[in-house]
């Protein structure tokens, strides 16, 4: 067997792939129809959410020690520096600490990549595999904490909030630059595009698909902006 291939590949939009996207939107389905339930007893929930935020630590720290375990953690491809694992652990810590600062970076860069990134997921393991359910897992979590914190905690989004998140992008993008330069990585994508296909493939070569990637981002966080804003209404953070 060639290294790094499993007898359960992940294939694209297959019944596998599709059966657990429409699982996730019946997750968020409910998570909107039970929003005013929830919403009257937000201040209870507070419990609940810690338990989810270190449900979603410990399914992190788990694939880490697997990575680390099956000789596949390396400097240039491990370290959580994808857009999706910086938003996974700002989701964390405003499940943890309920920080007003850290929403609009989960709303906007957290449900925008992790949308793309389910989309057009870079997975070569499928279901049953370990690895399937962390994908899918921590980044279904990254989406419904911050519907969650919109249409339970009543968070509205404002266009400032989209500004800001390009700026918190743009600021770390040297950095990312930075380490991939050192360690020979990929990180965020700003080398070269994923090999399996994803939205990367429709805004032109290297390096110009990032300067179409800022566009794309400021799209997308403002489609985001405008079917949420309307949703929240007085915050009861």
């Amino acid at each position: 067997m060639e290294a790094g291939r499993t007898d359960s590949q992940f294939v694209m939009f297959s019944l596998v792939h599709l059966s657990v996207l429409s699982f996730i939107v019946i997750i968020v389905i409910l998570l909107f129809m039970q929003r005013k339930r929830l919403r009257e007893c937000v201040h209870r929930l507070n419990m609940a959410e810690r338990y989810f935020a270190l449900s979603l630590l410990a399914m992190d720290i788990s694939y880490h020690i697997w990575l680390i375990s099956t000789g596949r953690w390396g400097l240039d491809d491990s370290l959580p520096l994808e857009l999706c694992s910086i938003s996974l652990f700002v989701s964390i810590v405003l499940l943890l600490t309920g920080n007003r600062h850290l929403i609009d970076f989960v709303i906007f860069a957290g449900i925008g990549g992790a949308l793309q990134a389910m989309a057009t997921p870079v997975l070569d393991m499928s279901f049953p595999h370990f690895r399937f359910f962390h994908f899918f897992y921590t980044h279904a979590g990254i989406i419904v904490t911050g519907l969650y914190f919109v249409w339970v905690k009543g968070y509205e989004p404002t266009f400032k909030g989209v500004m800001k998140t390009m700026l918190i992008i743009n600021a770390i993008v040297p950095f990312i630059l930075a380490v991939n330069w050192l360690f020979d990585g990929n990180y965020m994508f700003l080398r070269m595009k994923p090999h399996n296909g994803s939205l990367l493939d429709f805004l032109g070569p290297y390096p110009w698909y990032i300067l179409s990637l800022e566009a794309v981002a400021f799209i997308i966080f403002s489609v985001i902006w405008l079917v949420l804003r309307r949703r929240g209404s007085k915050a009861v953070l």
